[in-house]
């Protein structure tokens, strides 16, 4: 018999499968990469050198409401950590931007309290403002026009108000939209 760990959420499922039916076993490296630098540095290069864009602070320059969009409580993106950056990065080019995040639920259920206090940490919870999309709030949604499907393209009023909209977050695979991020937020 072989025992396998398989991660699941924070921790594992443990197995055991008898060795005549395992022909293999893959395993993950990705615990075993070694970044060029810790996670705030990272984040501080790529805002600080973007990719086929101005940099953020001069996005923000003159510009009055900005949205930033981030991923919800179903999606392990390190806020805590971009979202000091990010303000910082805005508020360098414009300091007084009346920047809202708006968290993209999509038709997830509403991220709780304690998921938002997680998510953004404390400091950032307190003091800056967080929304919560609401799919079902018609009042806060705005009519975007018609999409090639014939569909109607609903968005929400504050992205769709916003000078300035931001998307943070990853991409990566996605069960039924093919990635998911990016295009998505």
């Amino acid at each position: 018999m072989t025992v396998i760990n398989i991660p699941y959420g924070r921790t594992h499922i443990t197995t055991e499968i008898p060795d005549e039916r395992l022909a293999g076993i893959l395993e993950s490296r990705a615990h075993q990469y070694e970044p060029a630098a810790g996670e705030e540095e990272l984040v501080a290069a790529a805002l600080a050198n973007p990719v086929a864009s101005p940099r953020l602070r001069d996005l923000a320059r003159g510009r009055k409401k900005i949205v930033i969009i981030t991923s919800d409580h179903t999606r392990p993106v390190p806020t805590q950590i971009m979202a000091p950056l990010l303000l910082a990065e805005i508020r360098s080019g414009n300091p007084d931007a009346d920047i809202t995040f708006l968290v993209a639920t999509g038709f997830h259920r509403a991220t709780t309290e304690e998921e938002l206090k997680a998510k953004f940490g404390e400091q950032l919870f307190r003091t800056e403002k967080i929304v919560v999309h609401n799919c079902w709030a018609k009042d806060s949604l705005l009519n975007a026009g018609t999409l090639p499907s014939g569909g109607s393209l609903i968005i929400n009023k504050l992205a769709m108000e916003a000078d300035l909209l931001v998307a943070e977050g990853f991409i990566e695979p996605h069960l039924f939209a093919g990635f998911s991020g990016g295009r998505k937020s």
